[in-house]
């Protein structure tokens, strides 16, 4: 008894009241009503979520909402795709696949020249967006411009079937069809990418702004197939909303993406 006074003076719960603390609380959140009333008004914002529990709950205090949407993403009823934006659902982000071959290229270059930055990944990984299977694939090796051409030579001298920065001439009429090229190109500046198994590769934010932003590159992934990859790569993972504009900017695209999206009914874009 003692122990139980000193306890609840010191505001240690005991054990078994932690369960009804919890759904106590998440009954608090309104779950179905909060979908409700944003179904089809997607993606919100903080304040959209604070006028919501608000207009319920007069006087609330703002840690209390803050609570309550980190409390709404941590339990998957919300993701966020960005500063203070959110969907319903949970985070499922792209992970490229990485092959053998794809990381024994990365050790190579990398011990090789171990203080430059870059970006592996190659084209195969876009197919399961895809319609239309193109026939050919190719690695992408992007480097920090200034390193761009060491690489590329160091490449040629490992007897690898190897283009620097290949201009539409050479992507049509020379790249081999019996082995995978590999595309030397240069790593635009804060380009978002991850680590995958110790391979540094791009992000899917990433690689949808370098599809709409590189025609030259990917010539084969323009047109309705470019719209096919946007749609299909928005349903099945999360696309964060900052992140793809910000590397839009970036690429000197921003408005043009951002025209692109809504056109196409992409959700993740909300004009102001």
């Amino acid at each position: 008894m003692y122990l139980q006074i000193i306890g609840s003076k010191l505001g240690l719960l005991p054990k078994y009241s932690k369960p009804k603390f919890i759904t106590i609380a998440t009954n608090n959140l309104h779950i179905d009503e909060l979908k409700s009333h944003f179904k089809g008004n997607e993606p919100l914002r903080t304040d959209n979520i604070r006028d919501f529990y608000l207009e319920n709950e007069p006087g609330l205090s703002n840690n209390t909402i803050n609570w309550r949407v980190y409390k709404l993403v941590n339990e998957g009823i919300l993701e966020r795709i960005g500063r203070g934006k959110f969907v319903f659902g949970e985070v499922k982000d792209f992970q490229p696949e990485v092959t053998s071959e794809l990381k024994n290229l990365f050790n190579k270059v990398q011990k090789e020249f171990p203080y430059v930055k870059f970006c592996i990944w190659n084209s195969s990984i876009l197919n399961e967006f895809m319609i239309h299977q193109p026939f050919r694939f190719f690695t992408l090796l992007e480097v920090e411009k200034d390193a761009t051409e060491s690489v590329f030579h160091f490449l040629k001298g490992e007897n690898k079937s190897v283009f620097l920065e290949p201009g539409m001439e050479i992507l049509n009429n020379y790249l081999p069809e019996n082995k995978t090229p590999i595309l030397v190109l240069a790593l635009v500046s804060e380009a978002p990418t991850q680590i995958i198994n110790g391979l540094e590769t791009p992000t899917l934010e990433k690689i949808l702004v370098d599809l709409f932003c590189d025609t030259t590159t990917f010539f084969a992934y323009q047109g309705s197939e470019l719209t096919t990859i946007f749609k299909e790569a928005f349903g099945r993972y999360t696309v964060h909303q900052d992140r793809l504009l910000r590397y839009a900017r970036r690429r000197g695209k921003k408005e043009k993406l951002e025209s692109f999206l809504i056109n196409h009914k992409l959700t993740a874009v909300n004009k102001d």
